[in-house]
């Protein structure tokens, strides 16, 4: 099993969410984030004043699936999230040792 943790921009959601439910993928944890990387914020002007952004506002999506599902999960967010601008984001992908579905009990692969 593997975590994929993507960094998206807000708009994008829906339509990442649309994707990875057209390929398979039933469960999705979604946060709403502030950070930067290479953009560093940016400077906007409001009712006249002018003042830093420091943390640009995104989306962070989780989800839990089996290794067979992996690549074809990482190709569907970052092809559906892409615009081409700086700050579309970014896709982690980490192993995860185990799995266990409260309710029933199931652990591994059945828990996902």
């Amino acid at each position: 099993m593997k975590l994929i943790i993507a960094v998206i921009k807000p708009f994008k959601l829906e339509e990442v969410r649309e994707a990875l439910t057209s390929i398979g993928i039933q469960g999705l944890m979604v946060s709403e984030v502030k950070g930067y990387g290479r953009q560093a914020g940016h400077t906007e002007i409001y009712r006249g004043a002018e003042y830093v952004v420091n943390f640009v506002p995104k989306v962070k999506l989780e989800l839990v699936i089996a290794d067979a599902d992996v690549e074809k999960a990482v190709e569907t967010i970052s092809s559906t999230a892409k615009t081409g601008k700086i700050g579309d984001g970014k896709i982690f992908v980490l192993d995860v040792d185990q799995a266990m579905r409260v309710r029933t009990g199931e652990t591994g692969d059945e828990a996902i």
